[in-house]
C-alpha cells in the first residue's frame, strides 16, 4: 500500500486560518486521503487499478452503508487556538487526542475572545441553550463588549499580580474567565471527524464552535475530497427517518393519510420541508 500524497492538503500544511477574532485552525499532518480509503476497502488492489468515478461511487457505498472502518485509515491533525468555553464543547468528542497547553506550566497570554457586534443577543425564547437570531441594537452591544474587556482586563490583571507574588501558577490561573484563549494540538480519524462535523455545523450548535467548524469541514475537503462529498450529501445535509416515520412516507406516497400522531406528524412535516437531521 503506497503513502498517500495529495497534494490541496499539502499546499495547506501549517497554513492559519484565523477563526473569531483572535483564534486559528491550522493542518499541522495528515495520513492519508481518499485513495487510502479505497485501498484499504479493496485490500488487495494497487493504486491506479480503478478510475475516480469508481472510487468514488466506492466511497459513497462506504458511507451509505456506514461500513467505518476505511475512513478510520485516514488520520487528520489540527493546531488550533480558540476560547476556553469552545474547547470545553470540543473535548466532548471524546475519540479525539488531544495536548492542549498548560496553565501549570506556562504563563498565560493576555489574549480574550470579545464577540462582535452582530454576534451579541439576548436568550432565545424558544431555545433553553442558545441565543436569539436577533441581535441587541449597536449601543447595547457596544456596552456588552465593554463590560466584557473590563472584566477580562481585571481577571487578568490579579492573574499576574498572583504570579508576580510568587504563588504557584496553577493556583494564580483559577479565575481566569472561560473568554481566555487555549491552544492545543488535535487528532482524530476521518470517520469520527464527520461525527464531530456533523454535530457542530448543525444550527443548533454554538455559532463560535460552528465557525470553527466549517474551516475544519474545508481543510478536510482539501484531504479527502470525495469522502467529504460523500459525508456532505449523505450525512451532513441528509435526513434519517425512524421506523415508523418510513411507514407514514410510505403511507403518504401512497396517497393516504398520515397515520403518525399530532406531535410526530408535526415533526415529521418539518423534516419533510427542511432537512432537519434526527
Amino acid at each position: 500500500m503506497a503513502h498517500c500524497i495529495v497534494p490541496a492538503a499539502e499546499e495547506i500544511l501549517d497554513k492559519e486560518f484565523p477563526v473569531l477574532d483572535k483564534g486559528f485552525v491550522r493542518l499541522v499532518d495528515y495520513f492519508g486521503g481518499d485513495q487510502r480509503i479505497v485501498q484499504s476497502a479493496r485490500v488487495s488492489y494497487g493504486a491506479g487499478t480503478k478510475t475516480v468515478s469508481k472510487d468514488a461511487g466506492l466511497i459513497d457505498y462506504l458511507l451509505r452503508h456506514q461500513h467505518t472502518s476505511p475512513f478510520e485509515q485516514v488520520v487528520l491533525t489540527f493546531h488550533l487556538k480558540m476560547p476556553v468555553f469552545v474547547a470545553r464543547q470540543w473535548v466532548r468528542h471524546r475519540m479525539g487526542r488531544m495536548n492542549e497547553v498548560s496553565g501549570r506550566y506556562s504563563i498565560m497570554k493576555d489574549e480574550f475572545y470579545v464577540p462582535e457586534d452582530a454576534d451579541i443577543a439576548p436568550q432565545s425564547s424558544d431555545n433553553k441553550q442558545g441565543r436569539s437570531s436577533v441581535p441587541y441594537d449597536t449601543q447595547a452591544a457596544e456596552e456588552i463588549r465593554k463590560t466584557f474587556k473590563e472584566e477580562q482586563e481585571s481577571s487578568y490583571k490579579s492573574y499576574t499580580s498572583l504570579v508576580d507574588r510568587g504563588l504557584a501558577r496553577e493556583l494564580a490561573r483559577i479565575n481566569l474567565p472561560l473568554s481566555l484563549y487555549t491552544e492545543f494540538y488535535w487528532q482524530m480519524d476521518l470517520h469520527n471527524l464527520f461525527h464531530f462535523l456533523k454535530l457542530r455545523l448543525d444550527s443548533h450548535a454554538q455559532k463560535e464552535i460552528r465557525k470553527y467548524a466549517e474551516i475544519i469541514l474545508g481543510i478536510t475537503r482539501k484531504v479527502a475530497p470525495l469522502a467529504t462529498a460523500s459525508f456532505e450529501n449523505y450525512q451532513k445535509e441528509g435526513v434519517l427517518f425512524s421506523g415508523e416515520e418510513m411507514a407514514a412516507l410510505r403511507a403518504v406516497l401512497d396517497g393516504q393519510d398520515n397515520p403518525l400522531p399530532d406531535k410526530k406528524r408535526e415533526r415529521f412535516n418539518e423534516k419533510i420541508a427542511s432537512g432537519i437531521q434526527l
